[in-house]
């Protein structure tokens, strides 16, 4: 039987109206004249980032985040011609999911790049190497890597210092936390005799609470680089070139000098580097 001609015209409205609703709805993330680089809202970037991870990201007194990746990102953003930057923070496991899913354009919080890292995610060229540190109480007797045997090892769920010390120190005990300041409370409590961070971060947490330096290791393998969702072409080969822009005419220098006073400081990301290479240290 044959619907009547109100019906039809009906059927057609609704039909037009769910056609619209659905191009609201998936709109925004389409590339196109208006939003280039198929972001989740057009001239907006929203970055998932840490609030606590001095110098790289961290939130200061009036909330609002800052540190190297966060100034170097804004800085690239806007090279890009994008003004409009919002951080938020998540715990670090929770990052690269939340990028993978389209919950944010960019992940950015010293991410290092690595071959299990990028199944999930796109990164773009490396941006920053450096140092591994495992601190300590001055009373624990760990005085190196050696001596992590049999010891309680606080890492940080899902980083790099995870992995290593999963690789790289099978007779300690691994104890997982969510940040490095859930871990330093634990140290200072006892609940674990040692946390592996990252050689910058640190330094803070070293002169704040009077703890001391185990162990200092070298980790160049995996530079640190900005995650964004796999396949979008468009954002990582913008973020390649305004990163490119910043290490050649001397914005990465200038920030790195800020954030890591006296730090090595890798000689690919000075101007005139070769800034898709293997990271070489230098001062």
């Amino acid at each position: 039987m044959s619907p009547t001609p109100r019906k039809s015209v009906l059927v057609t409205l609704l039909a037009l109206v769910a056609m619209l609703g659905l191009a609201a709805c998936g709109g925004s993330t389409e590339k196109g004249a208006d939003n280039p680089y198929g972001l989740i809202k057009p001239g907006q970037l929203r970055v998932a980032s840490l609030g606590d991870a001095k110098p790289y990201t961290f939130t200061d007194a009036n909330g609002e985040f800052t540190g190297f990746d966060v100034e170097l990102f804004r800085d690239v953003a806007k090279r890009m011609g994008v003004s409009d930057v919002v951080f938020t923070g998540q715990d670090f496991s929770a990052i690269l999911p939340a990028v993978a899913n389209g919950q944010f354009d960019a992940g950015v919080a010293a991410i290092g790049i690595t071959d299990a890292r990028k199944k999930t995610v796109d990164f773009s060229i490396g941006y920053l190497a450096g140092y591994l540190t495992v601190i300590t109480k001055k009373d624990s007797g760990i005085t190196s890597a050696d001596g992590l045997a049999g010891k309680r090892l606080g890492v940080v769920q899902g980083t790099l210092q995870e992995a290593y010390a999963v690789k790289n120190f099978p007779k300690a005990n691994l104890v997982r936390f969510p940040d490095n300041n859930a871990a330093i409370s634990a140290l200072n409590r006892g609940s674990v005799d040692a946390h592996f961070l990252d050689y910058e971060a640190a330094k803070s947490y070293i002169t704040q609470f009077g703890l001391v330096s185990a162990a200092d290791i070298p980790s160049f393998d995996a530079p640190a680089g900005f995650a964004i969702k796999k396949g979008n072409s468009a954002l990582k080969a913008a973020l390649d070139k305004a990163l490119v822009a910043a290490m050649e005419d001397g914005t990465w220098k200038r920030l790195y000098e800020k954030w890591f006073p006296g730090s090595p400081m890798p000689k690919q990301y000075l101007p005139g580097g070769d800034h898709t290479g293997t990271p070489v240290a230098g001062k």
